[in-house]
């Protein structure tokens, strides 16, 4: 399910975040990071969920 998870994160990276944490900070870091930069959005989604 995680490998999943971090594909979706890869061309998805709030949707990642969502699947694993739900409505909470880290979904929101992750939505700024993902307009701040696409790159930054996936990292963080990645590691939120390999961090679990």
């Amino acid at each position: 399910m995680d490998l999943l998870r971090i594909l979706i994160a890869i061309l998805l990276p709030p949707l990642g975040v969502f699947l694993q944490e739900g409505f909470g900070k880290h979904f929101w870091i992750n939505i700024l990071l993902t307009i701040l930069g696409y790159i930054p959005g996936i990292v963080h989604a990645v590691w939120i969920i390999a961090k679990k």
